[in-house]
């Protein structure tokens, strides 16, 4: 009997002790357990495995490897030491004798003990800096070659994107690892041969070739440090912002000095070597060195570059450094995906112009408010409460009534941060406030002094055009919200109703379940709240919804990307989503042009969409010929899809993003200039059109237009950007981007005549200043109690023929100042008009214009010339 209690007793304490460890465990490895319920949550468990195996395989890896050098070095070395045990020569060394002796016998003796942990330990140390660059060490695993050879050295860019990098990392790191070796061993044979010398005896020949192998191996290692040095004068910096990468004098001066101290480095340590086994040599052995000293001071001095860059360069430049221009220019294009930018002349009418029925067509989709206006509009007049929020105004397109329309809209977000001050408790901010409601979406065209027209609106929303949603909810968004608990026992506000709330619950598969007291003390710990494990108002079907701003979340799950600054909502039958743009960057990549200094690569690889209610985030490859993103898709199969397998009614809203086109634009008014001679003499450098505001320039973004712009027979939404000559005001080129079906991407350069004036947005903005009529207009509105506001300013190409459009809006200078359009302003040239709507405006430009055209006409008639055959008579 008390055997059997000392047994039960016994497991009893055992399980306890299970449980005590597992919780300490738990509670010492939350963040980790954490975030793999939480990976696990978005069925991103697999992924989640390999990144956190990946950085320790690599570790293992590099580990492994010098852990080898060390281990090998050492069992070789334990060989040659100890030899003087049998001597008796005390009297020499006394105890220090004694003990050095000691010493080596148990390195010897006991090597396994001895050298083993000590190599260890100078593997990790040596190959730590790998686990830090684990993500490189990848890439030169599953980085695919790219078809772009490096036009200085001939290298496909795959290797200076994936290989090039982990390689400098390698050879620094094997260079360290075995000069350390040589400095230990060294040590050690010199005790060994002051031991043997007391007893009259010589270090064994062994232990000098031992030293000679580390040293031949130490000359490899820095000669493979040298041919790299030669693959780093693609990243020369020396003549920007003229070009980047090398030029006549890094190709015919520092490329040779870095083959000589090559040369020099291993004839030397040939000689050295030489000197060491045969005490013959040492004069040239001294010669070397000393030209090996000189040469290595000559390439890292600028005195022969700067001479060779005045007297040979710099009278013949073009010549000199045609090649090298050309080069950059290739690999700038390549990198920045603008090899294949069409370039098409623009020819601007000179006759009067006609507002034909193709042209009042796409005056509906003109976008004539300011998204930065819109934001305000949409919080007074949608707001409804104080806790619902609408962070950013997004453009985009529907197809409503079968007219294919371009909209503004945005997500109804909650904001507890506005709740009053008592209705800040942990219920309402974590229990009962959770999601936001649904979206509002208005036309991008409207007419001044009318309503606004809503294509959705209020709560629950309503449309009119066929805009309908089964899912209305967003708990993911742009807001920065804390962690929620639902469903719950209290109940999910979800939106008002005359005098009371309705209430909802989370059916989404969202967050980590709260299924247990464990889970539950955990997410305690983790939040920092001991409310989460307290509460009584959680359920069976609980969970704990946290990292719901789609921008953090995305972050958290792929941290390696670059994130487009403008991620949009997108309504559809079921759901609302968010789509965000993602760019893989690099600045590895050979003779390119930095931008900003920090990348000289970019490419538009993925499309990220995130359901706004149950959090679900996944990834959809835009550009498969992207060597980046196919080596991440390598690295982790199954998180990436083919944007084929994106829904239809996701797809149709993809644009092309405003970040990417706008760094790429940046780049491609220098480098549009594809002669080196053309681009040598820099006079036809364009930036983006600009215009003033207080007196001070401000840079015209790209933006979103429908137009026929790609086909004349097409109407499809682009992005287009005004760009300018540097220092100058005139128009000089519109840049477009497709968004639509098979131009996605498509990128079009409409270029106008240098030849001849075509007024620039800067230009217009200062003939509105000074129109008479306007201006009295402005005055009078400004006294009544209003403030006049002049929004972003739109260059529409319409036929041929280049139109500004400017609205105007007016603001109450009371407290509540709702923003109205109130008129828009329309020009052509120097003919300026100013009506309600753009249909008037339109109409008034056209009468305008021809009744110049009739006055010039009738006061400087155009000479009409003879025929040839009145001439002969």
């Amino acid at each position: 009997m008390r055997k059997w209690r000392r047994w039960l007793y016994g497991l009893i304490g055992g399980i306890a002790c299970l449980a005590v460890a597992y919780v300490v465990i738990g509670v010492v490895f939350v963040r980790f357990i954490v975030n793999l319920w939480w990976f696990d949550a978005l069925h991103y468990q697999s992924y989640f495995w390999m990144r956190l195996l990946y950085r320790y395989a690599v570790l293992a890896g590099a580990t492994l490897l010098f852990f080898a050098i060390f281990f090998l070095n050492f069992w070789i070395a334990s060989r040659y030491l100890g030899a003087g045990k049998q001597g008796r020569g005390s009297t020499a060394g006394g105890k220090v004798a004694a003990s050095r002796r000691t010493t080596l016998r148990m390195f010897r003796s006991f090597s396994l003990k001895v050298y083993t942990p000590v190599s260890l330990v100078l593997a990790v140390a040596v190959a730590y800096p790998l686990f830090d660059r684990w993500e490189t060490a990848l890439f030169y695993i599953f980085g695919p070659d790219t078809g772009f050879r490096d036009p200085i050295f001939g290298k496909d860019a795959g290797y200076y994107l994936f290989s090039f990098p982990i390689y400098i990392l390698l050879q620094h790191r094997l260079l360290i690892a075995f000069a350390v070796l040589f400095a230990a061993l060294l040590f050690l044979y010199w005790l060994e041969h002051r031991l043997l010398s007391g007893e009259n005896r010589h270090l064994p020949r062994g232990a000098k070739l031992h030293l000679s192998i580390l040293i031949f191996f130490i000359v490899l290692v820095q000669d493979w440090g040298y041919i790299l040095e030669r693959h780093h004068l693609v990243y020369t910096t020396s003549h920007e912002p003229f070009f980047s990468g090398p030029g006549f004098a890094e190709m015919w001066v520092t490329l040779p000095l870095i083959w000589a101290s090559l040369l020099l480095f291993t004839a030397t340590a040939l000689f050295l070597a030489k000197v060491i086994h045969t005490r013959r040599g040492y004069l040239a052995a001294i010669v070397l060195a000393a030209l090996f000293a000189g040469v290595t001071a000559l390439r890292h001095s600028t005195v022969l570059s700067d001479k060779v860059e005045r007297y040979i360069v710099k009278p013949n430049e073009i010549t000199r450094e045609k090649p090298f221009i050309e080069a950059n220019i290739k690999s700038t294009l390549s990198s920045y995906a603008l090899d294949e930018v069409e370039i098409r002349r623009f020819e601007t009418e000179r006759i009067p112009w006609t507002v034909t029925p193709k042209v009042k067509g796409i005056l509906h989709n003109i976008p004539v408010w300011d998204k930065d206006v819109l934001d305000e509009v949409y919080k007074q007049l949608q707001g409804i409460r104080p806790y619902y929020d609408f962070v950013a105004t997004d453009v985009d397109r529907y197809t409503l009534g079968g007219v294919y329309q371009q909209v503004y809209l945005a997500g109804r977000e909650i904001n507890t941060g506005d709740l009053p001050d008592y209705a800040q408790n942990w219920v309402n901010l974590h229990l009962q406030y959770t999601h936001g409601n649904g979206a509002v979406m208005t036309p991008a065209a409207q007419a001044g002094d009318e309503f606004m027209v809503w294509f959705v609106q209020d709560i629950p929303p309503v449309s009119r055009y066929g805009l309908t949603t089964e899912e209305t909810g967003i708990y993911y968004g742009l807001e920065d919200y804390t962690y929620v608990i639902a469903p719950n026992s209290v109940g999910e506000f979800d939106y008002p109703k005359g005098q009371s709330n309705v209430l909802s619950d989370y059916r989404g598969s969202g967050g980590v379940h709260l299924s247990s007291l464990f889970r539950k003390l955990l997410l305690a710990v983790f939040f920092k709240d001991k409310n989460i494990f307290f509460t009584t108002k959680t359920t069976d079907d609980s969970r704990i919804l946290f990292r719901r701003n789609i921008l953090r979340r995305i972050r958290t799950l792929t941290p390696y990307f670059l994130l487009d600054s403008d991620p949009y909502m997108v309504v559809t039958a079921k759901r609302l989503f968010w789509i965000e743009d993602a760019f893989t960057v690099s600045r590895w990549y050979p003779d390119s042009q930095r931008f900003s200094g920090q990348l000289n690569y970019i490419r538009d690889s993925l499309k990220i969409v995130v359901d706004a209610y149950s959090g679900k985030v996944t990834y959809y490859i835009v550009e498969p010929d992207d060597p980046i993103m196919e080596a991440y898709r390598r690295m982790y199969p199954g998180v990436f899809q083919s944007l084929d397998q994106m829904p239809p009614e996701l797809r149709r809203h993809i644009r092309y993003p405003e970040d990417l086109f706008e760094i790429q634009m940046h780049i491609y008014g220098k480098y549009h200039q594809k002669d080196p001679e053309l681009f040598y003499r820099q006079e036809d450098i364009w930036d983006f059109s600009r215009i003033y505001r207080d007196h001070q320039p401000v840079g015209m973004r790209p933006y979103y237009l429908t137009l026929n712009l790609l086909q004349s027979d097409q109407t499809e939404f682009l992005l287009l950007s005004p760009m300018s000559p540097r220092g100058r005001d005139n128009l000089r080129a519109l840049a477009v981007a497709g968004c639509d079906g098979d131009h996605y991407g498509k990128m079009v350069v409409f270029s106008f005549s240098t030849e001849e004036q075509v007024y620039g947005p800067s230009q217009i903005d200062a003939l509105i200043n000074q129109d008479t009529s306007i201006a009295k207009e402005f005055a009078l509105w400004n006294q009544v109690g209003s403030k006049v506001t002049r929004g972003r300013m739109i260059v529409l190409p319409v036929g041929n023929v280049i139109i500004y459009i400017e609205p105007v809006y007016l603001r109450a200078s009371t407290r509540l100042h709702i923003p109205e359009l109130k008129r828009l302003i329309v020009s052509q040239g120097d003919v300026i008009v100013m009506e309600p709507s753009l249909e008037e405006a339109f109409s008034r430009l056209e009468e305008n214009l021809k009744s110049r055209t009739q006055r010039l006409e009738k006061r400087f008639p155009i000479p009409v010339e003879p025929r040839p055959e009145a001439a002969k008579k």
